[in-house]
C-alpha cells in the first residue's frame, strides 16, 4: 500500500470516533435534559434508564472474544464495527421515539426506553470494541500508543462538534424536530461507519489469527487473562473509582442548567461542548509537559482535586442563578476530567 493511500485510511479511520462522540451527545446531553425537564419524566427512573449501557460494558470482554475468533465474511474488525454503528444508530432512534410517543404513559415508557438503551449500549460497546481491536493491529509499539490517543482525541472533537450542531439545531424543544434530529443522527453514525471501516483490516492473517482465538473456551480466557491477574484487578478497581469520580456528574449537569438556571435545549447540548473543550485543553497540555513534571498518578490526583473543587463551585453557582458563569465552569471542569484522564491513561 503506498503511503498516500495508507495516510487516507488512517483519515478514513477517524469517521468512527467521531460518530461516537456525535451519539454520545445526543444521548447524554440532550435527551437526558429533555427527559427531565420537558417531559417531567422522574430523574431516578432516567437515571435508571442511562445506566443500562454502562450495565453492558462488561460484555466488551466477551465481544472482544468473539470478534478474536469468529470472523464475519472472513473479517475479524469490521463487521463488528458496522454492526455495532447500526445499532446505536438504531438505539438513538428508538430512544428519541419512544420518549416523545410513550412519556406520559411511565410503564409503557420505561419498558419501551430500557429496551432501546439496551440496543444503544450494545452498539456502543460492541463497536468500541472492535474498533479499538482494529487499532492495536493496524498499530505497532510507540504508534500503538499514538494512535489510540489520537483518535481518543478524535472521539472528543466529535463531541465538541456535535453539540455545537446539535445545540443550533434544538435550541428549543419541539417533540417532532427531535425525532428528526436523532434520525439524522442515527444516519450519519451508519454512513461515517462505512466510510471508516472497509478495507482497514489487514490481510490474509484473519483467518489463521481466529483459529488460534479459538483454541481456547471464553470462560478459560477470563480466568487465565482476566481473574488471574491481580494487576488488572487493581486497575479495574482504579478506573471505576476514576471514572465515577470525574463523570458522575454527567447526567446531572443538563438537566440542572434548565430547572435551576433556566437554559433552553440548546444552551445545556451545547454544555458538552464546553466540557469537551476542557478535556481536550488538558490532554494537549498533559501530554507535552504535565505528564513529564508531575507524573501519571499525581496528574490523576490533581485532575480529581480540581472537579471536585469545581463541582462545588457549581452548587454555589445554581444559587446565585449565573448561567454564564457555569459554563465556564464546565469548561475548568472537563479541564480537571482531562487532567485525572491523561493521568490514568498514562499509568496503564
Amino acid at each position: 500500500m503506498s503511503g498516500a493511500a495508507r495516510i487516507f485510511n488512517h483519515v478514513r479511520l477517524g469517521a468512527f470516533p467521531i460518530a461516537y462522540g456525535l451519539s454520545g451527545v445526543l444521548v447524554g446531553g440532550t435527551l437526558n435534559r429533555v427527559m427531565i425537564a420537558e417531559m417531567a419524566l422522574p430523574a431516578t427512573l432516567v437515571a435508571a434508564l442511562f445506566v443500562i449501557p454502562l450495565l453492558v460494558s462488561p460484555l466488551r470482554v466477551w465481544f472482544g472474544y468473539r470478534s478474536d475468533g469468529f470472523p464475519i465474511f472472513g473479517r475479524r474488525r469490521e463487521p463488528y464495527l458496522l454492526l455495532g454503528a447500526a445499532l446505536i444508530g438504531a438505539g438513538v432512534a428508538a430512544i428519541a421515539i419512544f420518549a416523545v410517543k410513550t412519556h406520559t404513559q411511565v410503564g409503557v415508557f420505561a419498558m419501551a426506553a430500557g429496551a432501546a438503551f439496551l440496543l444503544y449500549g450494545i452498539g456502543r460497546n460492541l463497536g468500541h470494541t472492535a474498533y479499538q481491536a482494529l487499532l492495536a493491529e493496524k498499530f505497532d509499539g510507540a504508534t500503538r500508543a499514538r494512535a489510540v490517543t489520537l483518535y481518543e482525541v478524535v472521539t472528543l472533537v466529535g463531541s465538541v462538534m456535535g453539540a455545537g450542531v446539535l445545540g443550533r439545531a434544538l435550541e428549543h424543544y419541539e417533540p417532532g424536530k427531535l425525532v428528526g434530529v436523532a434520525l439524522a443522527v442515527a444516519v450519519a453514525i451508519v454512513v461515517l461507519a462505512l466510510i471508516a471501516a472497509p478495507g482497514q483490516e489487514v490481510g490474509g492473517v484473519g483467518a489463521s489469527r481466529a483459529e488460534q482465538a479459538r483454541t481456547k473456551e471464553f470462560g478459560e480466557v477470563l480466568r487465565e487473562f482476566v481473574f488471574a491477574d491481580p494487576q488488572v484487578r487493581r486497575l479495574f478497581a482504579v478506573v471505576i473509582c476514576t471514572f465515577i469520580g470525574t463523570l458522575a456528574q454527567d447526567v446531572l449537569l443538563e438537566p440542572y442548567g434548565a430547572l435551576v438556571l433556566g437554559m433552553t435545549v440548546g444552551q445545556t447540548t451545547r454544555l458538552t461542548m464546553f466540557w469537551g473543550l476542557g478535556v481536550l485543553a488538558a490532554m494537549l497540555v498533559s501530554g507535552t509537559l504535565l505528564l513529564k513534571w508531575l507524573g501519571a498518578l499525581r496528574l490523576m490526583r490533581v485532575g480529581l482535586g480540581v472537579s471536585i473543587v469545581v463541582f462545588g463551585a457549581v452548587a454555589a453557582v445554581g444559587l446565585a442563578g449565573a448561567p454564564e458563569l457555569f459554563r465556564w465552569l464546565v469548561l475548568v471542569m472537563g479541564f480537571g476530567t482531562g487532567l485525572a484522564g491523561a493521568g490514568m491513561l498514562g499509568s496503564v
